[in-house]
């Protein structure tokens, strides 16, 4: 079947406006709780649909842009559409579409009386909205305007509920956040008094005449804005402590993307704005330390919450890994990772809040006899956490095996020793996923130290009181509603499902990754065809 150009440009700022304009339909039914979520549900759907759509047709045709409102570029908004940011929308609506289904079976059964769903949904979409925005961004500023959309709506998201614990939390969250903003907007400004330009194919054209130092100064400021959203060290002390006080759906939901889009930013801006590599080695260092430091944090956790938060610091070691090689292969890897990462990590927070609800805790001091008590939370903690661990022949494996092979292909001695690195780090990831199932699954619960209490309610959007009860004295806690084990274990599939056809999606991110090698691929089709042999025969730009 073959599609017009105008076809598809009208899916192209589809995966934006659904989720907007949603938001507003769930705003304005706010007190129809089965409506609201018939939207919602809805509206995931949809952009999941036309996001898999936009994924077949980037694949197939290769990049496309949409001029918005009619204006040329590059004065106008810019929206493209590559094979990378097709990739990234279509995993990104698998995850919201199964949260938001997490988070609807866990209200119908909790009741929604004492819920704030009215406010929760609309800014779960438009938490959507804004990380679609940001995928499909072609000018700066439409980028830093997709991150500010996802801050907004993730402050809201992350103080439900007004606990003390969580407004502490979204207090610094924020804080973090807008001093990120700030370096954000600082690298915009220096970018665009040093290009005149906001949209990224022009500015990478004009880079190339800008003094080298003035380059990387711009690359820098950048990098530590992008690094601070993606949580790269010294830059992710935030994160453990922002994510865990949330509820089990928005946990789930942050952990799985919001860092992610700090790290397609990273790629982004390396490739096609400063493909040089002048500063390839102090990305590795920090993705080394990243790796390092975030597994040895995991390592002293009590609580699986902060724990996992941990190994999401450390495994965005790897991801800046692949990208700091600026190859090919290495780009393949990191692409294929950052999807198996999305998925399993937010697998494994949606598990923690089935365990919550059936244990009545998250903290490993407290739990035990989980495998004999629940064998299908058993299986369904196990297959992703073998998965987060690299344990053959699961999607993990084979994201780090491309990822170390591109390394030792490297010809870098540093190279090498993020391979080391990126080794011991699997290790112990797969130490960390196995002392949560010796404490929590297989032990018996009487021998946890703390094992005869349990938190009063599960992890909802309210948290009705931080006291403790025993254990013996839950009430519903124990129950796992159907409708939140369905989306956990269609998560799961999704995860096995990136090992079985891996051999098809590293394929389709080799061709990403070449593609993203090739500036003069997005220019020309940003800026119009043969833009960049233009250039280079006239010696400047038009």
């Amino acid at each position: 079947m073959t599609l017009s150009p105008g076809v598809v440009q009208t899916l192209t700022p589809l995966p934006v406006l659904i989720p907007m304009l949603a938001a507003a339909v769930t705003l304005v039914g706010g007190r129809r709780p089965r409506f609201q979520r018939a939207v919602t549900i809805a509206a995931l759907v949809a952009g999941l649909a036309v996001s898999c759509m936009l994924l077949y047709l980037a694949d197939r045709d290769g990049i496309s842009s949409l001029q918005v409102g009619g204006w040329e570029s590059p004065i106008g908004i810019t929206l493209v559409v590559d094979r990378l940011s097709a990739i990234m929308l279509v995993v990104s609506y698998i995850v919201l579409l199964a949260v938001m289904a997490f988070a609807v079976g866990q209200g119908i059964h909790d009741g929604n009386e004492k819920q704030p769903v009215s406010i929760f949904l609309p800014t779960y979409l438009a938490l959507a909205a804004g990380i679609s925005n940001a995928f499909l961004a072609g000018d700066l500023f439409n980028l830093f305007v997709g991150f500010e959309v996802l801050l907004a709506a993730s402050f809201v998201l992350l103080t439900l509920g007004a606990s003390a614990d969580r407004v502490r939390a979204g207090v610094s969250y924020v804080m973090v956040s807008m001093v990120s903003s700030l370096i954000f907007l600082i690298g915009i400004a220096l970018a665009y008094g040093a290009t005149g330009t906001l949209n990224l194919a022009q500015m990478a054209v004009r880079l190339d005449d800008v003094p080298n130092g003035t380059r990387m100064a711009i690359f820098g400021v950048l990098l530590v804005a992008f690094g601070i959203k993606a949580a790269v060290f010294p830059l992710s002390t935030w994160l453990p402590d922002s994510y865990p006080t949330a509820p089990a759906p928005v946990t789930a939901v942050f952990a799985g993307l919001l860092t992610k889009v700090g790290v397609y930013a990273i790629i982004r801006a390396h490739t096609l704005l400063f493909p040089q590599g002048e500063l390839d080695d102090v990305l590795m260092i920090c993705g080394l330390l990243t790796m390092i430091v975030g597994i040895l944090g995991a390592i002293a956790q009590s609580d699986i919450k902060r724990l996992l938060s941990f190994t999401l610091v450390s495994h965005i070691g790897y991801m800046v890994f692949g990208i700091a090689l600026s190859t090919q292969q290495g780009l393949s890897g990191s692409i294929y990772y950052v999807a198996h990462h999305i998925i399993v990590q937010t697998t494994l927070f949606l598990v923690v809040g089935l365990i919550e609800r059936q244990a009545g805790s998250s903290s490993l001091r407290r739990l035990g006899g989980l495998a004999a008590a629940s064998p299908v939370l058993a299986l369904v903690f196990l297959v992703p956490a073998l998965n987060l661990g690299g344990i053959p022949p699961f999607s993990g494996f084979i994201g780090k095996i491309a990822l170390l092979q591109a390394g030792a292909a490297h010809p870098s001695a540093l190279s090498w020793v993020l391979v080391a690195g990126g080794t011991l780090t699997s290790l112990l990831t797969l130490y960390v996923v196995a002392r949560v199932w010796t404490k929590a699954f297989w032990r018996a619960r009487a021998d946890a130290p703390e094992g005869d209490l349990a938190d009063v309610s599960p992890s909802a959007l309210i948290d009705e009181s931080e006291e403790d009860i025993a254990f013996v004295d839950r009430e519903d806690v124990g129950r796992m509603p159907a409708l939140m084990l369905a989306p956990t274990f269609a998560l799961v599939g999704v995860g096995i499902a990136l090992t079985v056809f891996a051999g098809q999606i590293i394929a389709v991110t080799d061709r990403a990754a070449t593609d993203l090698q090739d500036r003069s691929i997005y220019i020309d089709a940003v800026l119009g065809p043969n833009y960049s042999e233009h250039v280079t025969a006239t010696g400047g730009d038009r």
